[in-house]
């Protein structure tokens, strides 16, 4: 059996969700796995705690595929098993579903071309904004290449805001997308990904 079904097989039977398999040449192969998450009914009130993956958790898969890795005689010289982290990459639609509204980084697999309309760069590959969901049913991504205040840094009541852009596409157009690591150490219990009040 692959090493993909493997892995994905014990994970899955554990009631956790396979977000992604890494190998490195030095024999490392690391495992990340995140909760299952379920798109909440309509009209049910938003959860109070999201759930995080636990040391325990990965623990308990780190065990299990201990021993189906050496039954299957998979070749590793450590095993790592680990939550997404703050900067969770997004792979499948599901993680853009369960993370609309969230601010991400994403890199397209060809620069942008005809579709900047001389607004931006035609070479830009990279992009940092919020997630929405586009009118045509699609994914798009919606910036501000506004400059970031910084702390102590008078701003003019005068000056003009920079407009919003928004660059609608396809998972298949994506090289890499994954949630912007943004650390709130001011307590306001904004979430990984998400823009601080």
């Amino acid at each position: 059996m692959a090493l993909q079904q493997v892995v994905e097989q014990i994970v899955t039977g554990l009631g956790y969700d396979l977000v992604e398999i890494e190998r490195s040449p030095g024999g490392l192969l690391r495992v990340t796995i995140d909760l299952p998450w379920v798109q909440p009914a309509v009209d049910a009130p938003e959860a109070a705690v999201e759930q995080y993956v636990t040391v325990e958790d990965c623990e308990k898969v780190t065990r299990q595929l201990q021993f189906a890795l050496e039954v299957d005689g998979v070749e590793y010289k450590r095993l790592e098993v680990s939550s997404p982290g703050i900067d969770r990459p997004l792979r499948h639609e599901q993680d853009f579903v369960r993370f609309e509204g969230s601010v991400i980084d994403l890199t397209l697999k060809a620069p942008i071309g005809a579709a900047a309309v001389g607004q931006v760069n035609a070479t830009r590959k990279k992009f940092r904004g919020t997630l929405e969901r586009a009118e045509s049913g699609g994914w798009q991504i919606v910036w501000s290449d506004e400059p970031a205040v910084k702390p102590g840094q008078k701003v003019s009541k005068k000056r003009v805001p920079a407009p919003l852009q928004a660059l609608g596409f396809t998972l298949d157009e994506l090289r890499d997308a994954r949630l912007a690591p943004i650390v709130d150490f001011k307590g306001r219990g904004a979430k990984s990904g998400q823009v601080p009040d």
